[in-house]
């Protein structure tokens, strides 16, 4: 044998041991994983593709649609993750923008994060539990073999169901679940795959006429769907076709005829006599399709219709939606109507726990577009934010089940309450519960240099209907928890207002004058916390310099008399604002306090 040659045979295996493995990088597996990680578990990421993000990495480039209504925007690893890129990503770029989710994953230290890797294979350990999953490693040749006692499937198109999990495909029958928008046969037709492109703003006097190549399509100038969209400021999500096909088993010919339509369409634009495409550049073009829809699992409970139009008031919910009912016709680009259908639905509603893990594989969660729901109820909890929320709950549940030792079916039955408690404490938004409040702030004397603080201990940390439930700051005001004997808080947590109703997507084109990132201008910037101790004098314990965090979590070691947050600076306000300042461990068991819904239905003109 010489350098140049290497031994025949079956290709090296590496094994690889962990708590938890979470299969799809997309956003709701980035959030399991970090979740998951976070309250110690070790934790395998497996990705399919080079980058993270699924739909919203730049290989596809979908936006991060969620809940409609500033009071129901999603908070937790989501937020943060939104957060810093808009501190890191100035430019809203979209290859900084992998680069910020690469960094918040493989930087973990609890994390082993493997791309350009693909599950081909599940091992079981009898009937009803997964021991491994095998998956080939494009560019190192090799198969990666991941042992762990609990298994996520984040990867939209449920590969783990080779455990012989129970799935279900298509749309349900009107009848079965009593569900007035769902067709009166059932069939195994779904919503689409699209490919994305994105434009660039350029002086017209640079325009030249682009000459398509003989395979793309040709549009005629009356074509129903092209003349009927804009062009500046549309992502192109209605080039879509696959509904009536296997979005998996026909992805190769459905991203062919789709790269077919997006650069005939671009054709149509660019060269159309009227000249809407004369100040328009083509800047890129997806070479990978964004999937809606395939296999969905089946849990111990199937949401539905009705649930998201009766908000969802589960007593194990553990996160919400509140996207419209956004059915898109299985013929796509072909069907002769709108595009899609917006059936209205209230933001937000809340998604349990029990549509969150297989109904026979005891150790497989799932989070993402591939949860145990209904055709309809899927057209409302599919997009990504609403997707990343799942991911928080499943990384958080999985902790608690490895902590006790439970299944995920015991987490729901016996640890209920200490999983939406870490949640809410995690800054996880769960419709019509509020956060228990520690003993030690509940019973502090709370004092402000100006206004009423009282709302930093409601434990509402957001703005409901009419009910700001913050308090708000100049540089220089403080708030003040004083202790009836000189106790050891252990850490303090604050909440910081991040201006939730800011938009906070990457732009799906590119104009003259650029859009950019940067800090809400409201939110808190650089603060301290004082700490007085029992002789009487104050001494600054943190400083927070350049915050780009909603949740802020500090250690406070030793005893004291009293705790202070003092605003310094804001991202550019005169003023900014806190929804929380708590000292003290969070409470993991008493019953959770209720808080308002603010719900309402809500019907929309654009989709993803």
């Amino acid at each position: 044998m010489t350098n140049a040659t290497r031994p025949a045979g079956p290709a090296p295996i590496d094994t690889i041991s962990a708590d938890f493995c979470v299969v799809g990088g997309g956003m709701a597996g980035v959030c399991a994983a970090i979740a998951a990680a976070r309250h110690g578990l070790k934790v395998v990421l497996l990705q399919d593709r080079a980058v993270l993000g699924g739909n919203a990495s730049s290989e596809v480039r979908m936006w991060i649609c969620g809940a409609h209504g500033r009071d129901a925007k999603e908070t937790g690893i989501i937020e943060e993750i939104l957060l810093l890129n808009l501190h890191q990503n100035y430019q809203l770029n979209y290859p900084l923008w992998d680069a910020v989710l690469y960094g918040a994953v493989a930087h973990h230290p609890n994390i082993e994060l493997i791309l350009s890797c693909a599950v081909t294979e599940v091992e079981m350990a009898g009937p009803e539990r997964i021991r491994s999953v095998r998956a080939w490693h494009l560019t190192r040749q090799r198969w990666i073999r991941v042992e762990a006692r609990q298994f996520a499937d984040c990867s939209g198109d449920s590969i783990l169901r080779l455990s012989g999990a129970q799935v279900r495909w298509g749309r349900e029958a009107r009848h079965e679940f009593n569900e007035c928008h769902a067709p009166e046969v059932a069939d195994r037709k779904t919503m689409g795959n699209s490919i994305l492109l994105q434009m660039r703003e350029i002086d017209p006097a640079d325009h030249v006429p682009y000459r398509a190549p003989p395979w793309a399509h040709q549009f005629p100038l009356d074509h129903h769907r092209l003349s009927a969209r804009g062009v500046g400021n549309d992502n192109f999500w209605w080039l879509e076709i696959g509904g009536v096909q296997d979005t998996q088993n026909d992805a190769d010919r459905i991203r062919d005829e789709l790269y077919k339509m997006a650069l005939g369409a671009w054709a149509w634009i660019k060269n159309h006599p009227d000249g809407r495409g004369k100040k328009w550049e083509l800047e890129w073009v997806g070479a990978l399709p964004g999937k809606r829809e395939n296999v969905r699992y089946i849990g111990d409970h199937t949401m539905t219709q009705t649930d998201v139009e009766t908000r969802g008031q589960f007593n194990d919910i553990v996160c919400h939606g509140g996207w419209s009912m956004d059915d898109h016709p299985p013929a796509a680009f072909q069907h002769q109507g709108a595009p899609t259908v917006f059936h209205p639905a209230p933001s937000p509603f809340g998604i349990p726990w029990r549509s969150l893990y297989s109904a026979n594989i005891a150790n497989l969660y799932c989070a993402g577009r591939n949860i145990s729901c209904t055709h309809m109820a899927m057209s409302a909890t599919r997009v990504m934010a609403t997707c990343a929320t799942m991911g928080q709950a499943i990384g958080t549940g999985a902790a608690i089940a490895h902590r006790h030792g439970l299944t995920p079916r015991e987490v729901g039955q016996q640890r209920l309450i200490e999983l939406q408690s870490i949640l809410l404490d995690d800054d996880q938004f769960i419709p019509g519960k509020a956060r228990p409040i520690p003993e030690l702030t509940r019973a502090a004397t709370l004092t402000t240099s100006r206004g009423d603080g009282e709302a930093l201990r409601n434990g509402i940390d957001r703005r409901l209907g009419e009910s700001d439930n913050w308090w708000r700051a100049a540089p220089g005001d403080w708030a003040e928890l004083r202790f009836d004997a000189p106790r050891a808080p252990g850490r303090v947590r604050i909440v910081c207002d991040t201006e939730l109703h800011k938009p906070r997507v990457l732009p799906c084109s590119i104009p003259l004058k650029r859009k950019t990132g940067g800090m809400p201008s409201g939110t808190p910037r650089d603060f301290h916390i004082e700490a007085q101790g029992v002789d009487g004098t104050w001494r600054t314990i943190h400083t927070v310099s350049d915050n780009h965090r909603r949740l802020v979590v500090l250690p406070v070691d030793g005893i004291h008399t009293a705790l202070r947050l003092v605003l310094d600076r804001t991202w550019g306000d005169a003023e900014a604002a806190f929804f929380a300042f708590d000292a003290g461990a969070p409470v993991l068991a008493a019953p959770l306090p209720e808080a308002p819904w603010t719900s309402k239905a809500v019907t929309r003109t654009s989709a993803a």
